[in-house]
């Protein structure tokens, strides 16, 4: 085995979507976390996975059969990320300052890159961090850049360079 800070340099050269993971909870308040391990999983059902830290808050509120909101976010929005990436200190904090609205039935932020909402389908056990599957039932691409992060910066994407 690898030590952790050799893998966590060697990931830190992976650029990683940067999300905003939404849900709401019973009593109606809204609940979010900064994302970066966002993937497409299948096309044939639509499936997207992310995967959250075993201690985070969110992942109480998104059980299996539950709604969850994934706002992609835009390279414009890297201060967003870095709030909604900061431990809250109460449910619905985070949102405290924050331009949002509901979408069906979800937090959303607009002026994101992508949207996409639909229902938890399993957990997946992933060490320090529980992998969750998701079924999309709404999505919304636009032509935003992304936001990504690599190298413990936010960037966006550009056209790689075309070695001559």
């Amino acid at each position: 085995m690898i030590d952790r800070e050799t893998f966590v340099e060697l990931m830190s050269g992976v650029c990683a979507p940067v999300t905003v993971v939404t849900a709401t909870s019973a009593d109606g308040r809204p609940h979010g976390s900064t994302v970066s391990s966002f993937a497409s999983l299948s096309l044939d059902p639509p499936l997207v996975s992310f995967a959250l830290d075993r201690s985070s808050a969110l992942l109480a509120h998104l059980q299996p059969g539950e709604r969850v909101g994934v706002n992609i976010l835009g390279a414009h929005q890297q201060e967003l990320a870095s709030t909604f990436a900061r431990r809250s200190r109460g449910p619905g904090l985070k949102f405290d300052g924050v331009a949002w609205s509901v979408r069906a039935g979800l937090p959303y932020l607009p002026e994101s890159a992508g949207w996409t909402a639909g229902r938890v389908e399993r957990h997946v056990d992933g060490g320090d961090h529980v992998l969750l599957v998701v079924g999309v039932e709404e999505a919304e691409p636009t032509s935003t850049a992304p936001l990504v992060y690599a190298r413990r910066v936010f960037g966006t994407h550009s056209r790689l360079a075309v070695a001559s």
